[in-house]
């Protein structure tokens, strides 16, 4: 039994929030997000920003979740074969948290920190079965009309303990590849970047004291950011200059970031 998957495409990157009005509000006003989807009694909604799709969990009761507060808890990849990827992981014993039959998610626990979901649609090639509430707008639209100037998903990061494990298991199981290895002296971390589907997903582990290491204290193993693609990096500081945000350095040299303070909670980064 094969104890590998084939992953195709992001779909979307999953967040918990804490407040659906406000969360939606902000995402609307300071980066035109489209709304896509609203699943009231599910507790979660589809947003789009530069054409990254979010999944916006919003539980009813924020009591069970404050601990960590608001924060990144999975994605979901395009798979071609869900029921192979459930045996996939079955074989190698990884828990599956919650199980639709057409997609499931797994244990984070058992996935350094990340709740893996595995679909067999592509969110923006097919859509979802009912469709979305609007079109979502083509990187065209982000790159050269929107003034953010986006140009999509550059990649993901993830703050783990283990990255020689971590490392082995996107490997093995994901079919990651390596891309580089590098020190970040500036954040007191080591990085793996990794070529995963249609992105790079940046694995970050500390290796003296800095942000890495005290967000691993905080959170645990899991996903840390999101980094946007966008043509000029001036051209993004002066969008978030005129709007009121100030920009900080992000977890690379070349990136710039939106505190979570100032982003209900995720950490944004961008990059040329």
């Amino acid at each position: 039994m094969a104890e590998s998957i084939t992953c195709l495409h992001v779909n979307h990157l999953n967040a918990l929030v804490e407040d659906f009005d406000d969360s939606l509000a902000h995402f609307r006003d300071l980066y035109g997000a489209q709304f896509l989807l609203d699943m009231p009694e599910s507790e979660y909604c589809l947003i789009a920003i530069g054409t990254v799709i979010f999944e916006l969990f919003i539980p009813q009761n924020f009591l069970l979740h404050a601990r960590l507060g608001p924060n990144y808890n999975g994605l979901e990849y395009q798979v071609p074969d869900v029921d192979g990827a459930r045996k996939a992981l079955q074989a190698r014993g990884i828990r599956i948290v919650s199980d639709k039959e057409v997609a499931f998610y797994t244990h984070p626990a058992d996935t350094f920190g990340v709740g893996f979901e595995f679909y067999h649609r592509n969110f923006h090639t097919d859509g979802i079965p009912n469709g979305y509430l609007e079109p979502i707008k083509p990187i065209d639209y982000w790159r050269d009309v929107h003034p953010l100037g986006c140009t999509g998903l550059k990649r993901y990061s993830l703050v783990v303990g283990d990255v020689e494990a971590a490392t082995k298991f996107f490997q093995g199981f994901m079919g990651a590849t390596i891309l580089y290895e590098e020190p970040r002296p500036a954040i007191g971390a080591r990085v793996v970047g990794l070529d995963l589907a249609d992105t790079v997903a940046e694995l970050l582990t500390p290796i003296e004291d800095g942000v890495i290491r005290r967000h691993l204290a905080r959170y645990g193993d899991g996903i840390r950011s999101t980094v946007f693609g966008v043509r000029d990096l001036q051209q993004t500081q002066s969008y978030f200059s005129d709007r009121g945000i100030t920009l900080h350095p992000g977890d690379a040299p070349d990136t710039l970031a939106v505190s979570p303070a100032d982003n209900r909670g995720l950490l944004f980064e961008f990059s040329e």
